[in-house]
């Protein structure tokens, strides 16, 4: 269905023009005034409708399709990608997860060219562990768009990133029953060591990442032969690592003949230009990098690219345990890479992490922030027990943030709540709950019970 444009009134605030205009159109969309799959007027129609340029309507639209609202298709329109509920009972920022990029038509079609040459899969599906050369080849590609150069011959293909950093921390358990890193860090993390009787031993960090004296401190006295780290957009405490100090931890892991496990699931958020911890050192680092940040979490594909003498021991674990990823799901991965969306997805994503950020930072007042370019969260120090107080009286507010808990390894800097500013599809109910949450802290000191 598509008609001319009825109640569009654009909201009274300081925003651009263009993002008054897509909020209006996205309260058509919630209201029911236009359903998934319908076609919204033409570009003329709510222009003259709302008394706006051509131009700003053009960039309202971009702005609904980075929201996961709206697709344009050459020479047929603007579709309505799916209802939305203006009135959510929870707005959830607990889980980090990217826009949805990636909308019906493009997966339909990426599914239709992967089921075309499922055939020509080796052995029926059962590929060689860690992916056939063809789709290792994709995954490779993958990369050198993305974030770096990488040997097909080099990777391993697994069932995302959670499944990659478990088989590097298996690996690592052969020389170690310690791994350092930060007195914060992924909750995924802390389960793949848990489940593999690992113990975390939290390093002291700065905005840069871990200080490298106390790292040299913990190796020497721990015997801990192995640091886990993030180096962009740190989970949960949300710095970039730069060069410098990259270097810095590299060379004290020689030193010390520590193994670096670097995850770089949130590689799209980059800023730095700094060198991964691969490139410097392949021969001591394990790689780790998914499609759940960055493009989809729908398409279970992560990637490890492991020092190349511990590949083979990686690759006899990888049979073992589930022996490959889904032959569809990566089939499914390299068909939307042909369609570039992983490119697309990076653009979306990035301008959408700047503008949530700068939203976070108004209306949270905070001075300074780590990644000020665009993060998909954003970290709130405080002691433990007033955090626990902010998550439990937000959930009764109707929000749900992550508790220090999720997350905390040790020391007193663990305390404090990450927020995914990235989880809400519309970025008015982001902007609801962060006004709740600035309500929330302003006397948390008071509340704590």
């Amino acid at each position: 269905m598509s008609s001319r444009p009825s109640q569009l009134s654009l909201p009274d605030s300081k925003a651009p023009l263009h993002e008054r205009l897509a909020d209006a159109v996205e309260k058509l969309i919630a209201s029911g005034r236009y359903k998934r799959g319908d076609r919204l007027p033409t570009h003329r129609d709510i222009s003259r409708d709302a008394n706006v340029a051509i131009g700003t309507v053009t960039k309202a639209v971009n702005l609904l399709e980075r929201r996961g609202l709206v697709r344009s298709e050459t020479g047929r329109g603007t579709f309505v990608n799916a209802a939305i509920d203006m009135d959510e009972d929870l707005v959830d920022l607990s889980f980090n997860l990217p826009l949805p990029v990636v909308d019906e038509a493009q997966f339909q079609a990426a599914a239709a060219l992967a089921a075309s040459r499922l055939g020509s899969v080796p052995n029926g599906g059962y590929t060689e562990p860690g992916g056939s050369r063809e789709q290792r080849t994709a995954m490779a590609g993958w990369l050198a768009d993305t974030r770096l150069q990488a040997d097909p011959d080099d990777l391993l293909i697994s069932i995302g990133g959670q499944h990659a950093l478990h088989l590097a921390m298996a690996d690592v358990a052969r020389d170690t029953k310690i791994v350092a890193t930060e007195a914060a860090a992924f909750s995924g993390a802390i389960a793949a060591a848990g489940n593999l009787g690992l113990a975390l031993q939290a390093v002291d960090h700065d905005q840069q990442g871990m200080v490298p004296a106390d790292l040299e401190r913990t190796l020497r006295e721990t015997n801990c032969r192995a640091i886990y780290l993030t180096p962009v957009c740190q989970n949960p405490f949300g710095f970039e690592m730069g060069a410098k100090r990259r270097r810095e931890i590299l060379e004290i892991c020689r030193s010390n003949d520590a193994f670096i496990i670097e995850d770089d699931v949130y590689s799209v958020y980059a800023r730095s230009k700094a060198p991964t911890f691969r490139e410097l050192d392949p021969e001591r680092v394990y790689y780790i990098n998914g499609l759940s940040k960055s493009l989809t979490p729908l398409v279970r594909v992560g990637v490890l690219l492991p020092p190349p003498s511990r590949r083979a021991a990686i690759a006899a674990r990888l049979r073992a345990e589930v022996w490959g990823a889904s032959p569809f799901d990566v089939e499914v991965a390299r068909a939307l890479f042909e369609a570039d969306a992983h490119i697309r997805a990076r653009d979306m994503l990035r301008s959408e992490a700047k503008q949530r950020v700068d939203l976070a930072r108004q209306v949270l007042d905070l001075a300074e922030l780590p990644m000020p370019e665009g993060a998909p969260h954003v970290w709130l120090p405080m002691p433990a027990a007033l955090a626990e107080n902010l998550a439990r009286r937000a959930l009764e507010r109707g929000i749900r943030i992550t508790p220090p808990d999720a997350t905390a390894v040790g020391g007193e800097k663990a305390g404090g709540v990450r927020l995914c500013l990235m989880a809400p599809h519309r970025r008015a109910s982001l902007e609801r709950a962060l006004k709740t949450l600035s309500d929330l802290t302003r006397n948390a000191a008071q509340q704590v019970v």
